[in-house]
């Protein structure tokens, strides 16, 4: 496979771990809330807790994703298997 395949299919497959993982971890959190934190609060406290969990989803998803590319990057060589995705603009030519 070329370069350019092999970049196209890597964007793809991240960006579809990435949804799977913000998912997983939003349902996790909701059962998690629902289960322990919710039957605690009152009821105008739990409405919060909707937005929260949303947004701590969001970040420990980006959290595991970054640390999933790092281990993903130690073991294949970037350099070799994609291509990049901006190339640099033509050099500036000085005088």
């Amino acid at each position: 496979m070329s370069k350019k395949t092999n970049t196209f299919l890597f964007l793809i497959g991240a960006t579809v771990f990435n949804i799977v993982i913000t998912i997983a971890s939003f349902i996790v959190m909701i059962i998690l809330y629902g289960r322990f934190l919710a039957p605690t609060l009152p009821a105008e406290a739990a409405s919060w807790g909707l937005p929260i969990i949303f947004v701590a989803s969001i970040a420990l998803a980006f959290v595991i994703y970054r640390f999933a590319i790092k281990i993903m990057l130690k073991k294949v060589d970037a350099e070799k298997t994609f291509d990049p995705l901006f190339r640099p603009r033509r050099p500036i030519k000085r005088d």
